[in-house]
């Protein structure tokens, strides 16, 4: 494999990374060591932090700022007047990447004048949050692994104990907030372990559940979920509420339901036993007045081929309210049905009160991947906006069914582009477009929901969204919601397989299809064929490229292991004209269907395939459903480079909004942390970071003074990556050097 387009290391990568390692099995190569600290504690260190704290409601003690997932600060020292003189007051190293394609999703926390995070080797630290000066780290033992960052943790205060929940790979570990030890009454010795309790075998699955965003605390419950992988086999999402002092079972809603429970016949009589997925990896919002429960859940497994799984599939792609301390169901609404696009509720939804005729009513608001706003009454699941029925087009694929319509909010109106045609092709040069448009005059597109196709289908959104895991910011005072999109094509395509999956079907799919095509062809200009490699070079220089990555094309040996690699190589390296895999369907046994590969539609440099902004922030009313504003976010370096800006670029990581009419927002390829006129959208201040900072960033009081905080962790878009946290305030004299 040569040099892949620059997106190799983008969310969808990492979704083919999963996948081939969860097909493959690398059971042996991700062994988990047990969890153990690391060096001492700064007693004197986390006495002084305290004395130094803000008050709790001028910290960030909770995942997203509360328990409402409202992204907000009521902090305005840091405001429209001054933001322009905020420079770094502190800046963190959390340990060296040891690993390729890591990255640091964290949204830190704040307690008691502490700030806690994590390193992109899933160690746990905290600092003094007005200095950054380390008062204690945790290592669990797991090791770094791409395909599981971390994007912050849980505290519970149980009056005599206080408790950090931290997840690093399957496991959930239970950590004193004042010393980095485990609390070995919780779990078995401080730990459990997600796989348990399942009632599957996962011995097949090397991702089975992973912790990567974190649990919420509700009085003395941890609700979590979980990350599964994306293909058959995986494990089922079931939503879990654990004692927070001992780690026992409390509840289970079974997402897949059960024979005699409610949506188990929108499934296939025996999917309870076998479907995965339908998965809460985006996080929970509680509402602790009512004791609600918000859970927004994924597609069931695999994705983009459901012929396995016929049927509405209840509750994949919904929001479920559930009671918080029972787990039973209080409502839901299915957001879409039979799911073919991957379009899993990428974030926590937002607990917001609309004004309406005089008086506030509680509601909840969950962007989508599709560019949708929906928006809920908090108590009855009724929607807030008139909803529409998109229809869908029939599925051409053997044996699939896809659901007859789709459910659309009139209002609030959609914060990205949802269809393609050819005014949509990127004019960056005549060459450009009429590649793109050659490109996809086979294809289909058009509307929303498109099923996915032999041919190929453009979507629009593209799989990462629209809107990601970086989720929305409310605005009370304005009754505004903040979200930043992601406006890029993909392209659905399933190939027909016959005969047994192997090793070089499952690696070539799951790392190489998108970029190398299922004839192994390239694009015949960036992108060479692999035919014929072993004329251009020997084996083992194309073996190295393979471990070690080339240019834009992302090294595999963090993720195959030597003994699977070596043959993956062999077999490529000897591949000619006629060899599998390229006549995938004409071997003997039975035939199914498989994701070609998760394909972005890019140019020849790698840039979308589409007109920009390619990358937006915009802001909602939600009282009238209508934009107050949106604008361009981000750039790629390659367009910096090139002496253009103001295109957008995908961004990962979310938006804040703080009381000093400001909205802070890192996110994009370009390194930059930026501020904007919550108001107007104007850009007031920005400094470029070590690292590209792909996490939401903290608001908090420490010392007497507001400090914002993001981790700059890079790892995306083939970017180094990085270790950095770094925290801005408004200058003082103790900070001159820094």
């Amino acid at each position: 494999m040569s040099d892949l387009v620059h997106a190799a290391i983008s969310e969808n990568a990492e979704r083919r990374i999963v996948w081939a390692i969860a097909v493959i099995g690398l059971a042996a190569s991700l062994m988990l060591l047990a969890g153990c600290s690391g060096g001492g504690v700064d007693s004197d260190g986390i006495a002084a932090a305290h004395d130094r704290a803000g008050s709790a409601e001028r910290e960030w003690r909770t995942y997203l700022g509360d328990l409402s997932s409202s992204q907000t600060s009521p902090l305005a020292e840091i405001n429209r007047s001054n933001v322009a003189s905020l420079r770094v007051a502190w800046t963190y190293h959390s340990g060296a990447p040891e690993g390729v394609g890591l990255q640091m999703q964290v949204n830190p926390l704040v307690i008691d004048g502490v700030l806690y995070g994590s390193s992109p080797n899933l160690t746990l630290f905290a600092l003094d949050a007005s200095t950054g000066k380390e008062l204690w780290r945790f290592d669990p033992g797991t090791g770094s692994w791409a395909a599981s960052a971390s994007r912050g943790l849980a505290y519970w205060n149980g009056g005599s104990e206080r408790r950090l929940f931290f997840g690093a790979r399957s496991f959930l570990y239970a950590i004193e907030a004042d010393t980095g030890r485990v609390a070995t009454d919780f779990g078995e010795d401080g730990r459990i372990d997600l796989r348990e309790g399942l009632g599957r075998d996962l011995a097949a699955d090397v991702m089975g559940v992973t912790v990567t965003t974190p649990a919420t605390i509700f009085e003395n419950l941890i609700l979590i979920g979980g990350r599964v992988n994306e293909m058959e086999g995986a494990a089922p999402g079931h939503v879990r509420a654990f004692d927070a002092q001992t780690g026992a079972l409390v509840w289970t809603f079974r997402t897949i339901p059960s024979p005699g429970e409610d949506g188990y016949e929108t499934w296939p009589t025996d999917a309870w036993q076998t479907a995965g997925g339908a998965n809460a990896w985006a996080g929970i919002t509680v509402d602790a007045e009512r004791g609600l429960a918000f859970v927004p859940t994924g597609s069931a497994t695999p994705d983009f081929y459901g012929a396995d799984r016929l049927g509405d599939n209840l509750y994949a792609n919904s929001l479920v309210a559930l009671d918080a301390r029972t787990g039973e169901r209080v409502w839901h609404r299915q957001l879409v049905r039979h799911d073919l696009w991957d379009r899993d509720l990428p974030s926590p939804p937002n607990l917001i009160e609309l004004e309406r005729d005089g008086e506030f009513v509680p509601a909840v608001a969950q962007v989508t991947k599709t560019g949708d706003t929906f928006v809920f009454h908090r108590e009855t699941g009724e929607s807030l906006f008139p909803l529409r029925e998109e229809p869908v087009a029939p599925s051409e694929i053997d044996g699939e069914v896809a659901a007859p319509s789709q459910p659309i909010p009139v209002l609030p109106r959609p914060f990205v582009r949802q269809t393609f045609d050819e005014s949509l092709v990127s004019d960056r040069s005549p060459e450009i477009a009429a590649a793109i448009r050659g490109r996809v005059k086979e294809m289909k597109h058009g509307a929303l929901y498109i099923p996915p196709s032999v041919e190929g289908t453009v979507m629009v959104p593209g799989t990462d969204g629209g809107a990601e895991w970086g989720g929305a910011a409310w605005d009370a005072s304005t009754q505004t919601l903040f979200v930043n999109a992601n406006q890029v094509a993909s392209i659905l395509q399933v190939v027909e397989i016959a005969g047994e999956g192997e090793l070089l079907d499952t690696a070539y799919l799951g790392l190489c299809a998108s970029c190398h095509g299922l004839d192994l062809k390239g694009d015949g200009a960036t992108i060479p064929s692999l035919l014929g490699v072993k004329d251009r070079m020997g084996f083992f220089e194309f073996h190295r490229i393979l471990r070690d990555g080339r240019g834009r094309m992302p090294a595999v040996g963090a993720i195959l292991p030597w003994y699977q690699r070596y043959p993956v190589a062999s077999m490529l390296y000897d591949l000619e004209e006629g060899d599998a895999p390229i006549h995938w369907a004409e071997r003997e046994g039975e035939s199914h269907f498989a994701n070609a590969g998760y394909q972005n539609l890019r140019d020849v440099d790698g840039l979308p395939g589409t007109k920009p902004p390619w990358g937006t922030l915009t802001a909602i009313d939600l009282q009238t459903g209508e934009h107050r504003w949106q604008i361009p976010l981000g750039d790629y370096p390659e367009v910096l480079e090139a002496g253009e800006s103001g295109l957008g670029a995908e961004n990962y990581g979310g938006p804040v909004v703080t009381a000093g009419g400001l909205l802070f927002i890192a996110a994009t390829p370009d390194r930059k942390i930026r501020a904007f006129d919550k108001e107007t959208g104007a850009l007031l201040w920005e400094d470029e970071l070590p690292f590209a900072g792909h996490a939401t960033p903290s608001v908090y009081e420490a010392a007497g003074r507001q400090y914002v905080v993001v981790a700059a962790g890079g790892g995306k878009f083939g970017q180094e990556s990085g270790d950095a946290y770094v925290a801005y305030a408004i200058p003082k004299s103790r900070d001159a050097g820094n």
